[in-house]
C-alpha cells in the first residue's frame, strides 16, 4: 500500500449522506456536502468513530494487502495483544502465534513484550520526578493527536515515549538481522492492528521522524487467514515471551495498572477521553499521578477492526495474561536500558486554520461569531456541519452558504409566504 496521511477513508458509492458520523466525531472533521460526507484530512485523527457509527459502512481503515510480504525477503509479524482474545477455546497463546508462521511470516515478535518494557522504562521516568503531572500514556494515537489538537497545553503532560507497536518493530529487525544476516531493507514488519489509527501511525509514527514498522494489516484480515490453522497445529513451538502485565495492555486500566501508580485513572471511549481531558486543562485532577486514556471503548479490545465483542474479548485476554502469569512468565526487571524516548516533539495541530496571515485570520474569526450569534444554536447537523459554530467556520471560508441552514431557510421561505399574502391584502 502506498502511504497515505490518514488510514480512515470514505467509499463515496456507499454514502447516503445520513449525518450520524458528523455528529459523533470528536474533532468535527466530517460535513456532509451535496449528499455525501467528506473527511477534513487536517482535523482526522482516525479514532475510527465514523466507521462504528456508520449504517452503510462507507467508512473504512485501509490498511496493506498482504501481498506487500512478496516485497521482502523475511516477514515479521507483530501481533497486538488484543488479537490473543479473538479467538474461541484457546487456551495458549503460542497456538496463536504458531499459526501466524503458517501463512507466511518468518517470525513472530510480540507488541505485549514491548508494552512490558515501555512498563519497565515509564516507570523510571515516573519515578524520576522530572514529568508533568498528571502524567497521560501515549500509546493511543488517536488521543495523542486529539490532545494535539484540541488540548494543546495539555502536550506536556504526555508521557514522551514510542509506542509499543514501534518499539516491537524496532526489536524484532534488529533481532532479524541478527539471526538471518539480512539488510534492514530486505526485512518487512507488519503490525496486525486493531484500529485505524495505529494503521496510520504504522507509516507516519508519533514521536519519531521514521517508522520501524513497515505497514499493517487488520485483526479481521489476519483472523480469517489463521483460523483454518487455529485448530489443525502440531508441534506447538514455545515463541511467547509476555507476561501478564503486558498481554493486558490489551484492555482498559491495564497499562495504567502495570504502572504501580495507585491514583490512576483509567478512561476508555473517546468521548469520555474528551471529557476527563476538559477536567485536566481546568486543572481539576490534581490528586491523580497517571492518567490512561484510550480512544475505543473497553480499550484496544474494543477496535474497530477486531472480530469479537470486546466483553467477550476483554475476558479471554485476561484468562491468557492470568495463564501467562500461573506459568511464571512475569518480568520484573529487564537486562538493558531501551531508548524509548520520543525523537520528535509533537507540533501543536490547529483545529481552525482560517488564514496564514494572523491579521486576515483575526478577521475572519470576527465574522465567524458575529455570524454565529444569526444562527439557531440548535447544532441539528442537517446543514451538513457538525455545529452551528462549524457553520459559521464553514460559511466564513467559502465551502458553504447560510442557506444551507434548514432553520434559516424555513425562516426566509415564511417570510416569502407573508410577504406575498401580505401584498394579496393590500391590493384588494
Amino acid at each position: 500500500m502506498e502511504s497515505i496521511r490518514h488510514s480512515v477513508q470514505l467509499d463515496k458509492e456507499k454514502c447516503h449522506g445520513c449525518t450520524n458520523c458528523i455528529k459523533t466525531c470528536p474533532t468535527q472533521a466530517i460535513r456532509v456536502r451535496n449528499g455525501k460526507a467528506k473527511i477534513l484530512e487536517d482535523k482526522c485523527i482516525d479514532c475510527g468513530e465514523c466507521i462504528r457509527v456508520c449504517p452503510y459502512h462507507a467508512k473504512k481503515a485501509i490498511t496493506d494487502s498482504f501481498d506487500v510480504l512478496n516485497t521482502y525477503k523475511y516477514n515479521i509479524a507483530l501481533p497486538a495483544p488484543t488479537f490473543y482474545g479473538q479467538f474461541a477455546d484457546v487456551t495458549d497463546v503460542n497456538i496463536v502465534l504458531n499459526a501466524l508462521l503458517k501463512i507466511g511470516f518468518d517470525d513472530v515478535f510480540e507488541v505485549a513484550y514491548a508494552a512490558e518494557i515501555i512498563t519497565h522504562e515509564t516507570k523510571k521516568l515516573m519515578n524520576a520526578g522530572h514529568l508533568q503531572k498528571p502524567i497521560i500514556n501515549s500509546a493511543c494515537p488517536a488521543v495523542v493527536k486529539l490532545i494535539a489538537t484540541r488540548f494543546p497545553a495539555l502536550l506536556d503532560n504526555v508521557m514522551p515515549v514510542i509506542s509499543p507497536m514501534q518499539l516491537a518493530g524496532k526489536l524484532a529487525k534488529e533481532r532479524a538481522i541478527e539471526n538471518t544476516g539480512f539488510d534492514s531493507q530486505d526485512i518487512g514488519v507488519f503490525f496486525i492492528t486493531p484500529c485505524a489509527a495505529k494503521a496510520t501511525c504504522a507509516h507516519y509514527p508519533i514521536g519519531l521522524k521514521n517508522s520501524y514498522v513497515n505497514g499493517s494489516f487488520s485483526i479481521k484480515d489476519i483472523y480469517l487467514k489463521i483460523l483454518p490453522y487455529i485448530k489443525n497445529i502440531d508441534n506447538i513451538k514455545p515463541i511467547a515471551n509476555a507476561s501478564f502485565s503486558g498481554i493486558c495492555w490489551a484492555n482498559s486500566g491495564g497499562e495504567a495498572k502495570a504502572s504501580g501508580d495507585k491514583t490512576y485513572v483509567a478512561v476508555d471511549g473517546i468521548h469520555n477521553v474528551l471529557a476527563i481531558l476538559d477536567e485536566i486543562d481546568n486543572d481539576k485532577l490534581k490528586d491523580v499521578t497517571f492518567v490512561e486514556l484510550l480512544a475505543c471503548t473497553g480499550g484496544c479490545v474494543g477496535g474497530p477492526l477486531n472480530v469479537e465483542n470486546l466483553f467477550v474479548a476483554r475476558r479471554r485476554v485476561k484468562t491468557l495474561a492470568q495463564k501467562s502469569q500461573a506459568e511464571g512468565k512475569e518480568k520484573n526487571c529487564f537486562s538493558s536500558d531501551y531508548d524509548v524516548l520520543w525523537k520528535e516533539p509533537i507540533p501543536f495541530s490547529s483545529n481552525l486554520n482560517l488564514d496564514d496571515d494572523m491579521l486576515v485570520a483575526m478577521q475572519k474569526l470576527a465574522q465567524i461569531e458575529e455570524l454565529y450569534q444569526t444562527l439557531p444554536k440548535l447544532d441539528c447537523g442537517s446543514c451538513g456541519s457538525p455545529t452551528c459554530h462549524t457553520l459559521a467556520e464553514d460559511i466564513v471560508m467559502g465551502y458553504t452558504t447560510d442557506a444551507s441552514c434548514i432553520v434559516k431557510f424555513k425562516e426566509k421561505i415564511l417570510q416569502f409566504a407573508n410577504d406575498v399574502i401580505s401584498i394579496e391584502e393590500n391590493s384588494k
